[in-house]
């Protein structure tokens, strides 16, 4: 249990990605705050099992990603009840397809806000510490969306696009202080939101659960396969150790192929 004595922020991970990453560093000894909206006796189950798989202590946050003031006020509580954030995870997402020219206004906003900006506020407020200590680990959640467009999707494309630019800025600026900055590129991610869409877009096409898999929602990844969460679980986790402090700046893709096309 490597990350004994380390404390980890993660935004987003209430559910899907952002639990399986606290889940992976919980395991590794890590007290993990995790943040995110959802049923609440769920999420109580969910403290209590990272701080069970860890031996220390884990704590939740409802802070939300769109107000500044709720985010500073979270790592100011990470800080003082598990200690400042040596690992910080910024995985919180939305997203909403549309024509850009009939995209929601509210909802550009919205989405630069949560993925994009809300990154901004919680890498700013965690870096004062990891300096100190001479050490951290800033870990974004990009998207091969990071790295390519899809149509109708404008403000996901750019927010994640846009982390990806202030993955490669802030870890040139930290690069000689111990502290590494990365963004994971996943593809499709078998999670219970896509597995969700699968019924309703098997009845809306006339197609079979196989075919809404590999026609439509893999079409575009060549391995036909569902990236795993605990493969980017596992990545991130790589990440954190000594043997990958030489990682920084990098976009990491784990797409199943989709951007070597």
């Amino acid at each position: 249990m490597f990350l004994q004595g380390k404390t980890a922020l993660i935004t987003g991970s209430t559910s899907g990605i952002g639990l399986g990453y606290a889940r992976a560093l919980a395991a590794e000894g890590a007290n993990v705050m995790i943040n995110g909206f959802g049923d609440a006796v769920a999420i109580e189950g969910y403290v209590a099992e990272l701080a069970a798989a860890s031996g220390g202590k884990a704590l939740h946050s409802g802070a939300d990603m769109m107000k500044p003031d709720e985010i500073r006020a979270m790592v100011a509580e990470c800080t003082d009840r598990l200690g400042a954030p040596d690992i910080l995870i910024n995985n919180a997402g939305i997203q909403h397809v549309a024509p850009v020219d009939e995209f929601p206004e509210d909802k550009w906003d919205a989405i630069m806000s949560i993925i994009l900006s809300s990154a901004f506020h919680t890498t700013k407020a965690a870096l004062p510490s990891m300096k100190a200590k001479g050490w951290g680990r800033v870990i974004n959640t990009g998207s091969m969306h990071s790295l390519v467009a899809s149509p109708f999707k404008s403000a996901y494309n750019a927010a994640k696009h846009g982390l990806a630019g202030f993955s490669k800025t802030v870890a040139l600026e930290v690069a000689t202080q111990g502290i590494t900055v990365n963004n994971i590129c996943p593809g499709y991610v078998w999670t219970s939101l896509v597995e969700n869409q699968i019924p309703d877009t098997m009845k809306t096409r006339g197609l079979t659960r196989e075919q809404v898999i590999n026609d439509v929602l893999l079409a575009n990844q060549p391995q036909k396969k569902f990236v795993q969460v605990e493969q980017l679980a596992a990545l991130a986790v790589f990440l954190c150790r000594e043997e990958a402090s030489a990682i920084t700046g990098t976009n990491l893709s784990v797409d199943g192929g989709w951007t070597a096309q």
